[in-house]
């Protein structure tokens, strides 16, 4: 991209984005031709609803992260196949903390990242690689990439590991909650960040429950816990950081951990 090139506002480059609607869930992997890989997977910035509605219909959670402001999609053979999403954690000042000498916007979380079936192996950490040279590139003031593998219904971070991410935290599952009426999970976070109300106002139209008459105007989600039903999912939240600037990993105000301490727990079935 050339240095004179228009930019926005929080320093990412203007281009022009075909808008395209992404395609429906494939049954399998598409039978590769001889000498096709991940290394013929095209990654490109997207329109941020492509984006969403992808993320809607295909990550595990169906749920998108509301501070996404990086979006790029993974075209194999001219169509989209796959997204990632990067944008601010919610708790953004707690996260500030796990690196210092960090300044406000010099980080940022992988929020969301979800790959069709129909994609080469290896595309996961291709694409992964992929945009965080795009942001090295383009963003020298983000210094480092923190994101999160969900232990409870996803997996431990096999793309973050094979990545070159650096294991900081494992910890048991306390926030990732089960409603059993709905039969979809909730981040704890869901009931006490600015935009709970859309939350609130979805599980009342299907399970009648009224969050913030439950709440009473508390912070704590106990009670709503409790009337819903919902149950704590088992497995492990795991954090993982990815320094796009080396010397900051000697900044890290957390642990490294190896890797070898993730085969020491006892993970739920079909996680690994």
């Amino acid at each position: 991209m050339n240095d004179d090139q228009t930019k926005t506002a929080d320093g990412w480059p203007e281009v022009e984005v075909q808008k395209l609607t992404p395609v429906k869930p494939h049954d399998g992997p598409a039978a590769l031709k001889d000498g096709e890989s991940a290394k013929d997977i095209v990654v490109k910035p997207i329109q941020p609803q492509i984006a969403k509605e992808m993320v809607i219909r295909g990550h595990y959670s169906h749920k998108v992260a509301p501070s996404s402001c990086l979006n790029f999609g993974v075209f194999w053979k001219g169509k989209l196949e796959g997204v990632l999403q990067y944008g601010h954690p919610i708790d953004k000042r707690k996260s500030l903390t796990l690196v210092r000498d960090t300044e406000w916007n010099g980080f940022l979380e992988l929020n969301r990242m979800y790959m069709s079936p129909v994609l080469p192996k290896n595309t996961e950490s291709r694409a992964l690689a992929v945009t965080l040279r795009m942001i090295r590139k383009n963003l020298p003031h983000v210094k480092w990439v923190v994101s999160y593998a969900d232990g409870t219904q996803a997996g431990s971070g096999t793309i973050y590991r094979a990545s070159g991410f650096v294991l900081t935290g494992v910890r048991k599952n306390q926030t990732i909650l089960y409603v059993p009426s709905m039969d979809e999970c909730f981040a704890k976070l869901s009931f006490t960040h600015n935009k709970a109300f859309k939350v609130y106002e979805r599980i009342k139209q299907e399970t009648g429950v009224d969050v913030r008459e439950v709440m009473g105007g508390a912070a704590s989600v106990d009670k709503v816990i409790k009337a819903l039903g919902a149950v704590i999912l088992q497995g492990y939240q795991v954090r993982y950081l990815y320094f796009l600037d080396a010397a900051y990993r000697a900044k890290m105000n957390v642990p490294e951990l190896p890797y070898n301490e993730l085969k020491k727990l006892e993970w739920p079935p079909g996680i690994r």
